[in-house]
Parts: structure tokens; C-alpha cells; sequence
């Protein structure tokens, strides 16, 4: 039987599973669906066409599904869905999508969203996925499974955050960062790979191995962009997690790649 505190208001069109928990002052709109054993603790706002995966637990003053912080927006009824197990933590915001932008927000599964994360307006989150306190991600933005994203970090509009990936804290993203990279900065520059990530993740040392090469050949001053990534992807053209890189940077963006430093390089 689902457990709703007295002082909650439920709109009666909202679709709750028997196992959700409706903590104190809690809010649910009447287009919420919440899935098996979701919890709000207190005080949590879920609104809009939103909808909750189950054993998910969102935490107090967390603001949920309401409308998309932009001036384009003209009430499109898009959508907002949030995976499994995820847990939100207090003062996080979640909007859902707009007609510029494919119309839905979408949020992974197992991700944790620490005090005043934000998550914008058609973003696309994956697995496994960080947003440590304050961390901001602007609209359009698609982060990939099991990237992390430290205190105060900024991320621009329409950059991708690719798997396995570390952002430093308080560093401004507005480019593209490849899979298994660290990028860290005022403007974020790339400082190499993710390497403590990947060995906590189970990598093994042949691919740790083959993605520092790579990352040599394609992050050298040598040669262009384009001709560097030929060189790699016909050098390790049978090594997975390379390729990855190869595929993640040809793709179309609206944003550049992150690059080194080179002028701060040791």
C-alpha cells in the first residue's frame, strides 16, 4: 500500500506504484508516474510529464520536472524520464526537454546527484553517472555512462562528456571531452586520461596501455587533427576503447574537442 504523510498533496491523476513513500510537504503533479519503492524523503516538488524509475530516492527541496529554464519554451508537452536507483539529492533541479531539442530529458540509472546539481533542459545522462555538489550541466548537454563530474564544474550547451570521464572541479566546460579523459580548468583544458577511473573500473593494462598511445598520437603537435586521427585509428583500429575515441570525435558537434594545454604542459 502506498505510504502518502497526511501533509503531502498527490494529484488523484498521478500514477503511483503501491510500494512509493510520499514523505512530508511533497508535492506530485497529476502527469507523475513513480515507479516500485521510489521514496521522497520531504519537501520534494515532482512535476510535470515526469517519470520516476523505481527504488529511486530524491531528497529534500529537490525540484523535479517543472518548466525548462528557457525563454523558447511555450508549455510543449515534453518530458522528463529518470531511470533506476538513482538518488538526488537535496536542491537538485531536473527539467524536461523543449521542441528545439528532441522534446525529453533522460536520466540513467544508478547515478548519484549530490546537493544542487542541475540538469537542464533535453540533456541526456547516462549510467552510472556523478554530479558532485553544485555541479551544472546547461541544456542539450549528453554525458556518457560513468563520468564524473566534480564541485562547481559548469558544462556549456550541446557538449558531449564522454564515457568513463572526470571533470575537476569548478572547471568551465565548453568542448567536447573524449572517453576516459580528465579535464580540469577555469576553461577546461584536457589533462590527460582518466586513469585512476579506469583502474577502478577493471581496465586492463593492455587497453590502459593502447589508450595512452593513442592519446599521444592524437593529443601530439604534429600534423592536423584529422590527419592524427587516421594515424590512430589505423594503429589500433582492433583495440575497442581506442576506437571509441576515434568514433566519439568524428561524430557531428555543434562543439570542438577539448584539447591539451600545451603552453602550461610540463
Amino acid at each position: 500500500m502506498t505510504n502518502i504523510h497526511y501533509t503531502a498533496v498527490v494529484d488523484p491523476k498521478a500514477k503511483l506504484d503501491g510500494s512509493v513513500t510520499v514523505g512530508p510537504f511533497c508535492f506530485v503533479g497529476p502527469e507523475v508516474e513513480l515507479g516500485a519503492e521510489v521514496e521522497l524523503v520531504s519537501h520534494v516538488v515532482v512535476g510535470g510529464k515526469t517519470k520516476v524509475g523505481a527504488g529511486t530516492r530524491i531528497f529534500p527541496f529537490a525540484s523535479i520536472g517543472l518548466q525548462p529554464q528557457d525563454l523558447k519554451f511555450k508549455g510543449e508537452s515534453s518530458t522528463l524520464e529518470i531511470g533506476e536507483r538513482n538518488q538526488i539529492r537535496e536542491h537538485v533541479t531536473m527539467n524536461p526537454g523543449t521542441e528545439g531539442g528532441g522534446m525529453i530529458t533522460k536520466v540513467g540509472d544508478d547515478c548519484l546527484f549530490m546537493m544542487s546539481a542541475h540538469v537542464a533542459h533535453d540533456c541526456l545522462v547516462g549510467n552510472n553517472v556523478i554530479l558532485a555538489n553544485n555541479a551544472t550541466l546547461a541544456g542539450h548537454v549528453h554525458v556518457g555512462d560513468c563520468a564524473v563530474l566534480g564541485g562547481l564544474c559548469a558544462v556549456h550547451q550541446f557538449v558531449r562528456i564522454g564515457r568513463h570521464t572526470m571533470i575537476g572541479g569548478m572547471s568551465g566546460v565548453e568542448n567536447d571531452v573524449i572517453p576516459y579523459g580528465a579535464v580540469m580548468g577555469n576553461r577546461a583544458f584536457l589533462s590527460g586520461l582518466n586513469l585512476i577511473g579506469l583502474k577502478r573500473r577493471g581496465f586492463g593494462r593492455d587497453d590502459i596501455h593502447a589508450l595512452r598511445n593513442a592519446y599521444r598520437v592524437l593529443f601530439s603537435q604534429e600534423g592536423t587533427m584529422a590527419e592524427r586521427l587516421e594515424d590512430v585509428a589505423n594503429l589500433f583500429k582492433d583495440v575497442a576503447c581506442v576506437m571509441e575515441i576515434v568514433d566519439f570525435v568524428r561524430a557531428d558537434s555543434s562543439r570542438a574537442i577539448c584539447q591539451p594545454n600545451w603552453e602550461n604542459a610540463p
